[in-house]
């Protein structure tokens, strides 16, 4: 695979920080995102010095912009840009507040929202260039009761990422966007939940942070519209849709 310029929102922990190396080893640029400049440094550090670290909150149109800004005066380019930023939550939904709701759809919904948006003038000028939107197989099963807000943003993602994907392709055939769907991740997501909430270590049928890595970096090289992390999440799917009677 050519070497690429890859920004990666959310890159100081997890799936971004692990994603991050991932690519590094396989000799592409990259351009870390997040919050936390001490810990992004962290996650460079192990990058052979390929990456190029920007403070930023995603939620904020504005830290978007820069980060294109940035981006492009650093490498040049960018070539995939990485919507990997987000946040649960731990309250059933007959609890949720209207803060409960903005903070899911802030970091949620908007952060990826604003990705698109931002760099589309960028892959537009080249026809060329791929967006990855990391959802979750709760925006596919709206399953899980505590995560309530957070399931409801990750449906509005997957819509946003198909409707995102029907209006580019008939201008500009050469931009790829990407919906990668994981299921249950071992890592401090479900510690880092808004209200707290279980280790997600400790979930049923969880995941290893490094194979899910792995399927959003091969899908760099395949370019496909749609993915699962794990084997059969898709034929789960169809079968909780076929069970109420409904198409997926």
């Amino acid at each position: 695979m050519s070497e690429k310029v890859v920004v990666i929102t959310g890159a100081s922990s997890g799936i971004g920080a692990t994603l991050a190396e991932l690519l590094a080893h396989r000799g592409h640029r990259l351009v870390l995102v997040a919050r936390r400049k001490d810990a992004l440094d962290a996650v460079a550090a192990r990058t052979n010095g390929r990456a190029h670290v920007i403070v930023a909150d995603v939620t904020k149109r504005s830290d978007v912009r820069r980060v294109v800004d940035e981006s492009i005066a650093h490498h040049g380019r960018v070539d995939v840009w990485v919507n990997n930023a987000g946040q649960g939550i731990s309250r059933a939904p007959s609890e949720l507040t209207d803060d409960d709701i903005d903070a899911m759809v802030s970091v949620n919904v908007k952060s990826v929202l604003y990705g698109m948006q931002e760099i589309l003038p960028h892959f537009k000028s080249r026809n060329d260039g791929q967006i990855i939107n990391v959802s979750s197989m709760l925006g596919r099963l709206p399953f899980a009761v505590i995560r309530s807000a957070y399931v409801g943003a990750k449906h509005y993602v997957n819509a946003l990422t198909t409707l995102f994907r029907l209006e580019v392709e008939k201008s500009h055939p050469g931009i790829a966007i990407t919906l990668v769907s994981p299921g249950v991740v071992r890592t401090d997501f479900g510690l880092n939940a808004l209200h707290g909430g279980p280790d997600s270590r400790n979930l049923p049928g969880g995941q290893n942070v490094e194979e899910v890595a792995a399927v959003i970096a091969d899908v760099i090289e395949t370019r496909k519209p749609d993915v699962y992390t794990f084997p059969g999440a898709q034929a789960t799917v169809s079968k909780y849709y076929a069970a109420l009677g409904e198409d997926p």
